[in-house]
């Protein structure tokens, strides 16, 4: 999956949720959150929907709940399913870093040999970097990924509208960019970014399963997205 134009994406730790109404109506793609789920391998297994899926591994330094101990290896077991067709790992793992962050830059090479698409991510669950420090990230993910995706938490609507910002001037360079401003004050640049170049959007189906701060649930999301 080339994620040239938008894609809207099923964000849940259960693959089960693939056979909701409200996913098959309005998701693209499902990212399996690998962190979240019980028993990651055996439910990708015994996955049969029709949904592609992105796999996701987060990590606890970067807002998720997997330990570094076994983490890449348990992602890239993921590679070999038929479904799954992207992987989102964190920039600071494929960018050079210390000792406690293991390096998945070979991880990497191996979902690129098998076809897979490579988001290289950045979360901030604390606030808005500087306009620089917005383009220095998004162009370093950009960097190390297919696609690039910056999710950071806005405290107000300026800090919303740099991250749009630098989402139109990415796109217009030509880069593949997903983005997003978690928290309230951010919370429309879930629906507004897309028109500015954004590629992905997160949805969990149902509101009260929210992966991170701020999310819509996947009708309002895709209905939004419709509409502007």
């Amino acid at each position: 999956m080339e994620f040239d134009s938008f894609a809207l994406a099923a964000s849940t730790g259960d693959l089960e949720v693939t056979t909701m109404p409200v996913v098959r109506d309005h998701a693209d793609i499902v990212e399996f959150r690998l962190d979240l789920a019980e028993d990651p391998l055996e439910s990708l297994d015994d996955y049969d929907g029709d949904l592609p899926v992105l796999v996701t591994n987060r990590a606890d330094w970067e807002g998720g709940e997997a330990e570094d101990d076994g983490r890449l290896t348990t992602l890239e077991a993921t590679f070999d399913h038929d479904a799954v067709v992207a992987v989102d790992v964190e920039l600071a793992a494929l960018s050079p870093h210390g000792p406690k962050v293991p390096s998945a830059v070979s991880l990497r090479t191996a979902a690129r040999e098998r076809g897979l698409t490579v988001v290289a991510s950045v979360h901030n669950f604390r606030k808005t970097p500087t306009m620089g420090n917005l383009r220095s990230l998004l162009s370093a993910a950009c960097e190390a990924g297919d696609v690039g995706k910056l999710a950071v938490t806005a405290t107000d609507h300026s800090d919303s509208l740099d991250l749009l910002s630098v989402t139109h001037e990415a796109t217009t360079a030509g880069h593949r960019v997903a983005t997003m401003a978690m928290g309230e004050p951010g919370r429309h640049t879930r629906a507004v970014a897309p028109v500015y170049g954004s590629k992905i959007g997160y949805a969990p189906p149902k509101s009260e399963d929210a992966t991170a701060p701020g999310q819509y649930d996947l009708r309002t999301l895709a209905e939004l997205v419709e509409l502007l």
